[in-house]
């Protein structure tokens, strides 16, 4: 392995981990009216960095809990309503949906590499010689079950809606976006292993390497970047809240 890229990685993993860190102790002092997103910005910031540092304070901080009692307190929308473009709230869409393919593929990741039978249930070396794409059924599954919870959290309270209801909306909103999400993600770790790994550097992306997680970090902006047209598109038609 290239010594600048080890070391590139390493540098890449901790900027995320201090970004979730200083997050998550602002979250700590101003709770988010959505309790949610106390969840929501850390995980973002794992593979969002310093930009997802710079989305917080700039737009989350105008969703916290006190922000949103003083304009409920002098009768006026929130400032996250009033304050925040059409494509930034989108954004945040995005990110939510994020969060939970953050947290999931954490889990099926460690899950798998720790428990190898776990991918010989989803497929390998009967279906898939591969066992990368085993991993990606795990992947998505485990995905998939956080974000609906996420989305959960979030259309049940806002819309008022009863728990079996909410959870119809949640699956409505989050299915098209997280699909969206992990085809960006899933392209790039099969060009990152296939080709930037196997075929330059002739070597394979390891789990318990921060290589992997680096490349991770870069699926994550993919999976944006594919999710977001997607997101622009259930918020506009009201599929998906307004954040």
């Amino acid at each position: 392995m290239p010594d600048w890229l080890h070391l590139l990685a390493i540098l890449s993993l901790l900027a995320g981990a201090i970004a979730a860190l200083i997050i998550a102790f602002d979250i700590f002092r101003h709770p988010q009216h959505m309790w949610i997103m106390n969840a929501v910005w850390p995980l973002v910031a794992l593979f969002g960095s310093f930009a997802a540092l710079w989305a917080y304070f700039r737009y989350g901080r105008l969703a916290t809990r006190k922000a949103h009692h003083q304009a409920m307190h002098n009768d006026e929308k929130p400032p996250n309503m009033t304050e925040t473009p059409f494509a930034v709230m989108v954004g945040k869409g995005v990110a939510h949906c994020g969060s939970g393919c953050a947290l999931g593929d954490l889990v099926a990741e460690w899950l798998a590499f720790l428990v190898p039978a776990v991918a010989v249930w989803f497929g390998w070396q009967t279906i898939f010689a591969e066992k990368m794409f085993a991993v990606w059924i795990l992947d998505f599954v485990f995905a998939f079950s956080f974000g609906v919870i996420f989305q959960y959290f979030t259309i049940k309270p806002m819309r008022g809606l009863s728990p079996y209801q909410g959870l119809i909306q949640a699956v409505k909103a989050d299915f098209l976006s997280l699909t969206a999400w992990q085809v960006g993600m899933y392209g790039f770790m099969a060009f990152a292993q296939f080709y930037l790994f196997r075929h330059l550097l002739g070597m394979k992306l390891e789990v318990p390497t921060v290589e992997f997680w680096f490349m991770m970090q870069i699926a994550m902006w993919a999976g944006f970047a594919t999710s977001y047209p997607v997101n622009w598109w259930l918020i506009a038609k009201g599929v998906k809240e307004k954040m």
